[in-house]
């Protein structure tokens, strides 16, 4: 090795005083150094561990107004289902097909427990009237006319009084007209 250096004078001293020797300066920054890099580093994985979170975050968003919308879409159908049958004409033939009658005249009753009215009973209204066979089927007009609901089995069992058999077709020009009418629909929805 080589000898240390003598000590400088004057000039040469004061000069070396201001400027750092190599040594001792370069151990004191590592630690800074790899603070600084640490820091560096921890932030930008914070970064990343954020920004994912952020797109998961997005992309289940972007699923629930999925959902969302199809259950809206589901709510809306099921409200035009409950629309449509809330009208009074579907009403009336539901409460028909079950064996209902429209009500009679009311009563009602007052507070001091007097009856205003005349309470009557519901009856059902006679039924409809069948359709009426061909012509030429049945010449008799005091012969039963056979609905579309009689079976040709039971038709044939039960000859009219003149001893011919009642048509058991029904008439084709009723029929279409009650199957190809459009369902009601209410105003404004």
């Amino acid at each position: 090795m080589s000898k240390p250096a003598a000590p400088l004078k004057g000039r040469a001293a004061r000069l070396a005083r201001l400027m750092p020797s190599t040594g001792p300066s370069t151990a004191a920054r590592t630690p800074f150094v790899l603070l600084v890099v640490l820091l560096l580093g921890g932030g930008l994985i914070t970064l990343l561990l954020l920004n994912s979170a952020l797109n998961e975050g997005s992309f289940r968003l972007s699923e629930l107004k999925r959902d969302t919308t199809e259950l809206t879409d589901e709510q809306q159908a099921l409200q035009r289902d409950v629309d449509s049958r809330s009208q009074p004409d579907a009403l009336e033939k539901r409460a028909r097909e079950l064996g209902m009658v429209p009500g009679g005249s009311p009563a009602f009753l007052n507070p001091d427990g007097s009856v205003r009215g005349k309470p009557t009973e519901a009856t059902a209204p006679p039924p409809s009237p069948s359709p009426t066979p061909s012509p030429s089927a049945s010449p008799d007009p005091d012969a039963p006319a056979a609905g579309p609901s009689a079976s040709g089995a039971s038709a044939a069992a039960s000859p009219s009084p003149s001893g011919s058999v009642p048509a058991t077709t029904p008439d084709p020009a009723a029929a279409p007209a009650a199957e190809n009418s459009p369902p009601p629909t209410s105003p404004g929805r």
